[in-house]
């Protein structure tokens, strides 16, 4: 089971990642053409949410990353969850090389981006160039790994897993501001009764819903991030069947919630969030501190990070090399890490408030031009190592 649930996850993820670079194009390309206008507008409308007590109005860009992206971060937690509990991360022999590749993979960025943005208020981006975008990552591998070992894949979805976990934590304890203790323990309570409700073994999917509309709303109000709300309401779906013999409730909300946020969601805020104006672009924006720290931090401090930390934990025999795979298909996966793209986007978002719309700019800029270097290099290296093997088929992939 938890080898289907995991190649399902695989799958998803590389067809999504061709979805995310066209929903990211087209969010350029509209800012640059005769519908700025309307693009900038669409997404700077501002629009209120309204039910009973609750009042909230925010732009629609803040709507998807408060909103729409909490669910984002609702299936990373069943996929934390998953994967600790049953999947990759339940093997401790599993885990050594990836977590500490993962490790080294935020170290490194954070450095070089503060190299270049010092000790104002650049630094607070620091966190923007330590993550991963997934979607994108597995895309780029599978259009050009397809005769690579699988093993690779696995070890890319592990530190991924790990990578979000960081991720979370670090959004939790460098971005929330203005903290509201009435809220967070309405937050708290609604948690409580999900994790009550997940000792109720039928209990109505509706419930749970209604139990996650709780905790983000107060999340919301709370001035915690709601990314935090969807990861936490993850920890509290239990793994066990309604039903003997059937998929577990984890397993349910996995299957029928990842295309969704794969297909739907992530474009979305890719279409809405990568879109800024060349014509606008200055060159102190190209060559800014947070665009050359994020840009070089994905590019440089990613293939560094990982690459380093891997080959440092193999050549002192802590860990072993992915079975099958070549010491050049270790680095060209490490240099497919730098792809930060969407999670980098929502940090940057993040770390900058919209006010500070000139370090919003360069964070586009640096975290698309180290994404796309990251990705070029990194298939150019893999397709390389793939022309040497051959036309023979590695063993089953996914």
């Amino acid at each position: 089971m938890a080898k289907r649930i995991t190649l399902d996850f695989l799958k998803t993820e590389a067809a999504s990642g061709l979805i995310l670079a066209a929903a990211a194009a087209l969010g350029v390309l509209l800012a640059n053409s005769a519908w700025s206008h309307a693009y900038f507008g669409f997404i700077g409308a501002p629009f209120t949410v309204q039910l009973g007590g609750f009042a909230e109005t925010h732009s629609v860009l803040d709507w998807i990353k408060e909103g729409l992206m909490a669910i984002f971060f609702f299936v990373v937690g069943l996929e934390i969850k998953y994967e600790v509990r049953r999947g990759e991360l339940s093997n401790p022999r599993r885990l050594a090389l990836p977590i500490v590749a993962a490790l080294g993979g935020v170290v490194a960025p954070a450095a070089i981006y503060l190299m270049f943005a010092g000790s104002g208020s650049a630094a607070a981006g620091w966190p923007t160039p330590t993550a991963t975008d997934i979607a994108f990552a597995l895309a780029a591998l599978a259009m050009v790994g397809r005769r690579l070992p699988p093993t690779l894949r696995i070890f890319l979805l592990t530190l991924a897993i790990v990578d979000d976990i960081a991720a979370v934590a670090m959004i939790g304890v460098l971005f929330t501001d203005d903290l509201r203790l009435a809220p967070v323990g309405g937050a708290l309570a609604a948690l409580g009764l999900m994790a009550l409700l997940g000792r109720w073994r039928k209990a109505p999917y509706l419930f749970y819903a209604v139990g996650f509309a709780l905790v983000w709303a107060f999340t919301l109000k709370s001035g915690i991030s709601t990314s935090l709300a969807g990861v936490a309401a993850a920890m509290t779906i239990p793994l066990e069947p309604r039903k003997p013999h059937k998929p577990g409730v984890l397993e349910d909300f996995m299957e029928s919630l990842h295309p969704y946020v794969a297909f739907l969601i992530l474009p979305l805020f890719a279409f809405s969030a990568a879109g800024f104006s060349l014509g606008e672009l200055r060159l102190a924006d190209v060559f800014g501190p947070v665009a050359l720290g994020v840009a070089l931090g994905l590019f440089l401090g990613k293939q560094i990070g990982v690459f380093g930390a891997a080959a440092l934990m193999i050549v002192l025999k802590l860990a072993r090399r992915p079975t099958g795979a070549k010491w050049i298909e270790l680095y060209g996966v490490s240099l497919l890490c730098g792809i930060g793209f969407t999670m980098s986007l929502f940090i940057g978002e993040l770390a900058f408030p919209g006010a500070d719309a000139a370090a919003q700019t360069q964070v586009r800029v640096g975290v698309i031009a180290g994404s796309l270097l990251s990705a070029s290099a990194g298939m150019a290296v893999l397709a390389w190592s793939q022309a040497r093997r051959g036309p023979q088929l590695s063993p089953e992939r996914p």
